[in-house]
Formats: structure tokens, sequence, C-alpha cells
């Protein structure tokens, strides 16, 4: 599955959370279609029967994908206070030129979602921010096109 996935500690806790409902209630539910679509009769055409095993499939799937991550992720334990450099899971606020202040939570790519400010570190604005300091300009090429930030503070 290639580099090393981070979590935060706040991200790790739902898939493991997801992960229990998924062996849990889901697991059961789709086995109990499956006796129904089975006592049906003749399974060749029986679409309620590929149905579940579609869904088993990719229940089964997802399950193998959150045990790898919970295995092998990198934890990220939240930490109060100034950081002197900006690492995976820090909060850091920029400022684009003359444009409001933005802060982003920066995470691994599992738990990125960009509308609610948490920015993954394999992004572009995420890799243009590790490593930096409070006052550093950093340079980002976005889709949108090239973007300078200045760090204002880590936490």
């Amino acid at each position: 599955m290639g580099e090393q996935p981070y979590l935060t500690s706040e991200g790790a806790a739902r898939l493991k959370d997801e992960l229990a409902r998924l062996k849990g209630p889901e697991r059961e539910a789709i086995a109990a279609r499956l006796r129904a679509a089975i006592s049906q009769g003749d399974l060749s055409e029986n679409a309620d029967y590929h149905k579940a095993k579609e869904d088993q499939a990719f229940l089964e799937g997802r399950i193998q994908e959150l045990e790898y991550l919970l295995k092998n992720a990198i934890i990220i334990e939240g930490s109060s206070g100034i950081k002197d450099r900006v690492e995976v899971g820090a909060r850091v606020t920029v400022q684009e030129e003359d444009f409001p202040p933005e802060t982003y939570h920066l995470v691994g790519a599992k738990e990125a979602d960009p509308r609610n400010g948490k920015i993954s570190n394999e992004s572009p604005i995420g890799r243009a921010l590790l490593g930096g300091k409070v006052g550093d300009t950093v340079s980002a090429e976005t889709p949108g096109g090239a973007v300078r930030l200045k760090i204002l503070k880590i936490e």
C-alpha cells in the first residue's frame, strides 16, 4: 500500500469504531441477507444473492483496509503547546498575501477533509508546510496555480 500512513489519535479511534461495526452488525446483516437469498432457490438468476455477495466483498475489502491502516499507521498524539516546526498533527495558521489567515490541521491522507480544515501531509500545501517554522514563507504548486503562504502560528 505504499508509504507509511499517518493517523491522529481521534482518527484511529474513529477507524476502530468503524472496524468493530463492520465486523459485528454489518457482517451479521450481510450473512442474514445471504441466507435469505440462498433459501429462495436457484442462485444463477437471483439478484438478491448477487447483490449480497457484492456487498460482502466490499465489506471484507474495507475490513482489510482498516486492519492494515490500524496495524501500520503512525499514530500522531495531539499535544498542546507551541511547536517550532510544522509536522503531521499540527494546526498551522497561514496567510496568503492579502487574504485573511486560515488555519489547517495537517493530518494523514486517510483523514483529510479540506472543507473542515484538515489537509493531507501528501497534498501540495501540506508537503510545502512540513518542516516550516513561524515566519517562513512556503510555496506550493496547486491545481489552481502557485500559492505563497506565510506561516503565522504552529500549535
